[in-house]
């Protein structure tokens, strides 16, 4: 792994293409709204049988100001008391799903995220908890991955004690960019000082793991000052890292069209900050996981690719892919067994729906066979960078190229220009490759061709 990338300019030119991140395969693109509630329960009920592990996911959607970037499912609102009634809806669905698990279900990973989590009360984020302890199988040993999403500027030391005390161990700080200008063109200013409390803070009460979120291609970078964010965020050493591509999508996330367009940084310069990012973090001793996503060698992220063990699912790289993942609020999108669904993305249809006693499940989708294989595919390529054709000829009972047969001349495209190693037994994503694995993962996807592009960010 110690050469997990090597940059080629004209590869990127070639195969920087729009699609999907395959937190999911299918993606999110292909729900329907055929899927509802008695699949979910139908499902549940599946999971309650094999008492599988649980992943929680909450999504708390409120957030006080606005980033001009941002693309995530929120509500921007300085009434706090907008958090109240939606809570009350959050514990009916938390109690309405719990009923038809087994209390035996380890919880081995919970995510809060938004939004900005830490929007809530101290006492509101205590009465959360606490609900969720009610009614789920949470660890008290500190042996669970249980994450919060952090906006240093929502965030203080007592924010940080609470949260520990409440049982987290993880933290994922929101950071995008360091200078002041850049700041003021997404209207997010905050401080290095903020960010250093908050990590001072973490360690100081022994969260197991920091992770930092970074952006490039926002309005005002140049290659030099994003170089110097970077090299400041070496120094506060996160465990993990995000170096997450800015898309500007402007005519479909509103917030976007406040950014001026002739303030973004040209193609070629975000290309350089993608690849001096690298050789900064790199040399700094951080492993290029994959998909944005860099992590010191310890990490349990570097571990489990070292092991061939990495998954990934919703929340993105994870050592708990074998978990059935629960969503929980407002867009929040579970996995259990075959079944994919989501919750309504709208806040008042969520509330509604659950004020009268019925779960908010809005669309999903249910994997078939093909699904199930191609899903297989993906993941071993895009979490291990590397697929043994015999492992998914055994678990799915197929001979691989007669299967795929109408993919080898990509395939073998890919391999006469370096992305891959091919041969009859398997695929090595090459170090030249391993920034675009995602361009190799759409080799398989049945989807692609009826899906509209313009929907997906850039692979780089």
């Amino acid at each position: 792994m110690l050469d997990a990338i090597r940059w080629d300019t004209d590869l990127i030119r070639r195969y920087d293409l729009a699609g999907p991140r395959y937190t999911s395969y299918p993606t999110a693109v292909q729900f329907n709204s055929q899927v509802g509630t008695f699949d979910l329960f139908h499902a549940l009920r599946d999971s309650r049988k094999a008492l599988r592990p649980l992943s929680l996911y909450v999504h708390v959607p409120f957030c006080a100001n606005i980033c001009y970037y941002c693309a995530c499912n929120k509500v921007i609102t300085k009434d706090r008391g907008r958090a109240l009634p939606y809570l009350q809806r959050l514990e009916q669905e938390i109690q309405l799903i719990a009923c038809h698990l087994d209390p035996a279900q380890k919880v081995e990973q919970l995510h809060f995220g938004g939004g900005t989590p830490t929007f809530l009360s101290h006492d509101e984020l205590r009465q959360l908890m606490a609900h969720l302890r009610k009614h789920f199988n949470l660890l008290d040993d500190d042996s669970g991955d249980y994450g919060i999403e952090i906006d240093p500027r929502e965030a203080d030391w007592s924010t940080m004690g609470l949260l520990r005390e409440l049982g987290f161990n993880r933290v994922s700080i929101g950071l995008q960019d360091l200078d002041p200008a850049v700041q003021r063109a997404v209207n997010r200013l905050q401080s290095l000082e903020e960010t250093r409390a908050v990590i001072d803070a973490a360690r100081t009460l022994q969260f197991r793991s920091i992770n930092i979120d970074l952006i490039y291609g926002l309005p005002k970078q140049t290659p030099d000052n994003f170089a110097r964010t970077v090299e400041e965020v070496i120094h506060l050493q996160p465990d993990r890292l995000s170096v997450f591509n800015y898309a500007h999508l402007p005519e479909r996330f509103m917030p976007q069209r406040r950014i001026n367009g002739n303030e973004l940084p040209s193609p070629a310069q975000k290309l350089e900050m993608l690849q001096r990012s690298i050789e900064q973090l790199t040399a700094a001793g951080y492993r290029y996981i994959g998909m944005d996503h860099f992590a010191l060698p310890d990490d349990e992220l570097a571990v489990a690719q070292e092991e061939s063990t990495l998954q990934r699912n919703f929340q993105g790289y994870t050592t708990h892919g074998h978990c059935d993942l629960i969503g929980l609020g407002v867009s929040a999108i579970s996995q259990v067994g075959d079944l994919y669904c989501q919750n309504s993305s709208d806040l008042n249809q969520y509330q509604n729906t659950l004020a009268g006693a019925q779960l908010a499940t809005s669309r999903g989708l249910v994997c078939n066979a093909d699904d199930r294989l191609r899903r297989a595919v993906i993941q071993q390529l895009i979490c291990n960078f590397s697929l043994d054709f015999a492992d998914i000829e055994r678990a799915f009972n197929i001979d691989f190229q007669g299967y795929f047969g109408a993919l080898w001349p990509q395939l073998q495209d890919m391999a006469r220009d370096g992305l891959i190693e091919l041969d009859s037994e398997r695929i090595n994503v090459l170090p030249a490759g391993r920034l675009l694995v995602r361009s190799v993962c759409m080799v398989f996807d049945a989807y692609l061709e009826q899906q509209n592009r313009q929907r997906f960010s850039r692979v780089i």
